[in-house]
């Protein structure tokens, strides 16, 4: 395993706990401490033991050093927030407290605030109090409110209680862990995708971040003027070979590529990978071999390469490279995914981004290429769908450049999965290597050349495809889909695979169903996709998409989330209780977006 520094500039996020107290002295203060301090510490407690930050850390909670039973402790609190590093604030109380006069009034951290439900004193009370200032004030917070009645003895986090604030904090810490990082566009838009036309009023706006841009002629630079560290690359080259086999060659003997040029496409697609993901981060041995400026990097917390057709007309594509930063894994060990967009997709790469934050596991770029009916797969196989498939699969398959881990060879409990990568064994990295193969592009598509890689997803995994877009007039939207992937019988697999590109890897998806609105079969999910790529992450977690969203102000046009699950800031339900779709676009244009107004 690679080590585990944090390899953006900036320190983690860290969660701040503000306890939060009746301020009259003499009696009622004084019996309160121990109580509420005592939730800040058991809030600290399982944030702190459940959550990780992306580089594998246990993620890191402050404390207020004082109850705050007014304004004066309240700035205090802030003051030690502010030079802590705190990104996302959580304050706690088992009593009536001073609204107002306490709540967190930053207006870029997200804020939720968990109110004890307790007969002898009033947390409710307070709840519901803070809750409407930051509502009339316009700093959206989230309210959190067991389901049912605590002694004020009982110390415990009920499980209800648990999986909101857990919730709320993985949602609180990717907006913070995007704030002032950055999205490098290296090209520009690639054959009139929109989402490869990098908007930079979202990125700003919305998340916080800033945009960079380099052209794609700075590849060839570096690769011209040996930019790069020679000793890694002769590294990675002998890795490359050893562990990445070449698959077999599609193209017409007329069109084929000699041994000779192949051999120069692998050193030229290693090269691109190192010079890529030194474009994002950073490379200090740059530096030490004279390239201070390029050893910098644009601190890239997510990156996109255009790639066709200007670059993939006459040099080798990018699969390669976008595949191999994707993963967990390369020449260098078991590390942290980057997150990388084919075809400079951007909002495809905010929703990688989403994903990975959220569970910290490598993301799949994806073209949502094809709805089979289950009468198109009899008509075509002579087979019927049955199990999760019964219903009609989607089409997952881009030319080569999702994660390897995407191909389901990492295992819990005998269950195919995508792990974090301080999970991830040794055997399970090469497992991933093993199953896929590297086969030389099919030239029609890239005149230059290159490698894309070919898998089969595993089944049985449960996954969520996402994908941001922007309307004009509208703004940013957030869609998910949750579902399974799906096995197929072998035979069926390879008619249908073999119909698009059997050179590209391929994951099998069944969304699951609701019976209404864009869920009520398959088709409807294909037929309400608002633009040709997807995001796909292992995991049910539209959930946690759902409360990540209201944080940044992006609307959700389309879910299949039960709507018990669904946690948002507690302001949305002024906007309307009974449509709780068309309330959260209301409450997104009237709030705006996060960092639109200040």
């Amino acid at each position: 395993m690679n080590n585990t520094s944090f390899r953006l500039i900036g320190s983690l996020p860290k969660i701040g706990i503000r306890p939060i107290i009746d301020g009259r002295r003499k009696g009622v203060r004084e019996a309160l401490e121990d109580q509420t301090m005592g939730m800040a510490k058991a809030v600290a407690q399982l944030l702190s033991e459940n959550l990780k930050y992306p580089n594998g850390q246990p993620v890191e909670c402050v404390i207020a050093d004082t109850t705050i039973g007014g304004v004066a402790e309240a700035a205090r609190c802030a003051e030690k927030f502010a030079r802590e590093g705190v990104g996302v604030s959580i304050s706690v109380t088992p009593c009536w407290c001073y609204g107002s006069e306490t709540i967190d009034m930053d207006p870029y951290i997200p804020k939720a605030i968990w109110g004890f439900n307790g007969t002898e004193r009033p947390g409710a009370v307070y709840l519901a109090a803070a809750l409407a200032g930051h509502s009339q004030k316009g700093l959206p917070a989230f309210g959190i409110y067991g389901r049912d009645v605590q002694d004020a003895t009982d110390r415990s986090i009920p499980e209800d209680v648990k999986e909101k604030l857990m919730r709320f904090a993985r949602a609180g810490l990717a907006v913070a862990l995007m704030r002032g990082k950055s999205y490098l566009s290296m090209g520009s838009v690639s054959m009139g995708i929109a989402g490869s036309i990098v908007n930079s009023d979202f990125f700003e706006s919305y998340l916080g971040m800033r945009n960079e841009y380099v052209d794609m002629s700075e590849f060839t630079r570096r690769i011209d003027e040996e930019i790069y560290d020679k000793d890694e690359f002769e590294r990675a080259l002998k890795w490359v070979k050893e562990n990445c086999k070449e698959g077999k060659d599609n193209n017409s003997p007329a069109m084929q590529s000699s041994r000779q040029r192949k051999d120069w496409e692998w050193e030229f697609v290693v090269k691109m990978t190192m010079i890529a993901r030194d474009l994002m981060v950073g490379n200090e041995r740059l530096a030490e071999l004279g390239y201070v400026e390029e050893a910098q990097g644009h601190n890239a917390i997510a990156a996109g390469f255009q790639g066709q057709r200007q670059w993939t007309d006459h040099f080798p594509n990018g699969d390669f490279m976008e595949a191999m930063l994707n993963s967990s894994f390369d020449w260098n060990g078991i590390r942290a995914p980057y997150i990388m967009a084919t075809e400079n997709d951007s909002l495809n790469g905010v929703a990688m981004l989403f994903g990975y934050l959220l569970t910290n596991t490598a993301q799949i770029f994806a073209d949502v290429r094809t709805y089979w009916s289950p009468d198109a797969v009899k008509r075509v196989t002579g087979k019927e769908l049955t199990g999760i498939a019964e219903n009609g699969i989607i089409h997952l398959i881009n030319s080569g450049a999702a994660a390897l881990d995407g191909t389901g060879q990492q295992s819990r409990n005998g269950e195919p999965v995508m792990k974090p990568f301080w999970e991830i064994t040794e055997d399970e990295a090469k497992k991933c290597l093993d199953v896929t193969s590297w086969r030389p592009a099919i030239r029609e598509y890239f005149r230059g050349g290159g490698f894309s890689s070919n898998f089969l997803t595993k089944g049985g995994m449960p996954v969520t495809m996402m994908r941001v877009n922007i309307v004009k007039g509208l703004g940013p939207v957030l869609q998910i889909a949750e579902g399974y992937t799906v096995d197929l019988p072998e035979d069926v697999h390879n008619i249908l695979d073999k119909r698009t590109d059997p050179t590209w890897p391929t994951t099998w998806f069944a969304p699951r169903l609701t019976g209404s609105s864009a869920f009520r079969d398959v088709y409807s999910v294909m037929n309400n996709w608002g633009a040709n790529h997807g995001a796909i992450s292992y995991g049910h977690i539209g959930a946690d998409l759902i409360t990540l969203a209201s944080i940044l102000r992006i609307p959700v046009c389309m879910h299949n989330v039960p709507e018990e699950k669904i946690f948002r800031p507690s302001a949305w339900g002024a906007f309307g209780t009974k449509d709780l779709e068309g309330a959260d676009y209301r409450a997104c244009k009237n709030f705006g977006p996060l960092y639109g107004k200040f």
